[in-house]
């Protein structure tokens, strides 16, 4: 991946793609964009993974392991997949949480699609500053919404504080590309190609435009690993999937 430059930043500001904003301003940036996108947002998903953000989830919701006794809060849970994989597979009650009410309206939807009325609870909030209280889940889970906060550390120290001592936390997302032949393909599809759909099928280039800037300047794997290690979480893996485009990042509250 060619290394475009982060933005500037200093604590009063921080990035949106490659620019630096107030840090006040991200968040609306950030929730217009996905209002933006909402109505098509599995559209997104496929445009910006060609289809693999659907094996990527079936391989993180199997890393969490559900079973019937242990709890999930499913953090920017946007439009539901990983909770409604999570119930699939036999796991107990979730928490769907989203800061951007637009997202959570299109989960309400694909819920009631699904037949999905038991198990599964709907709550407004925002990753930095959850209210919940400390110790309540076995699982926490964030699934491409790590790099879309504004704090990052922030959404690491609430999952941490949430989680039951034993519990566990897990991150997907997109990530630094480990194989060098990937990396031109992979920038010209983000740069060059993904705007252009955005255009043509959402109407929208330029929330396509940030998301894939955001994927730049998100943290790599080795510096996400220690911002997790720097809030308690121990034993801290992470798993490379299709060659680093995105990683799995998982750690223990013990």
């Amino acid at each position: 991946m060619s290394d475009n430059p982060s933005p500037s930043s200093s604590p009063a500001t921080t990035d949106f793609g490659f620019r630096a904003v107030p840090r006040e301003e991200k968040k609306p940036l950030v929730r217009a964009v996905f209002e933006s996108v909402a109505p098509r947002y599995d559209v997104m998903n496929d445009l910006m993974s060609l289809g693999l953000h659907r094996l990527w989830k079936r391989i993180f919701i199997d890393r969490l392991a559900p079973r019937a006794g242990l709890s999930l809060l499913d953090l920017a849970g946007g439009s539901g997949d990983i909770s409604f994989g999570w119930l699939r597979q036999g796991g107990g009650r979730a928490i769907l949480s989203d800061i951007n009410p637009a997202m959570l309206a299109v989960a309400r939807s694909r819920a009631r699609a699904r037949g999905i009325v038991r198990g599964l609870d709907f709550l407004i909030a925002d990753a930095e500053a959850l209210p919940l209280p400390n110790h309540s889940f076995e699982r926490v889970s964030i699934a491409f919404g790590l790099r879309n906060c504004t704090d990052k550390r922030a959404v690491l120290a609430e999952a941490w504080r949430v989680l039951r001592p034993g519990g566990r936390f897990f991150c997907l997302e997109f990530s630094r590309v480990q194989v060098a032949a990937l990396i031109p393909l992979y920038d010209a599809w983000s740069f060059a190609v993904l705007p252009r759909l955005g255009r043509v099928i959402a109407q929208d280039a330029e929330s396509y435009q940030y998301l894939a800037e955001s994927i730049r300047t998100f943290p790599d794997q080795e510096t996400l690993a220690g911002m997790m290690r720097s809030v308690g979480f121990a034993r801290i893996g992470v798993e490379n999937l299709s060659g680093g485009i995105v990683a799995i990042h998982s750690g223990w509250r013990l």
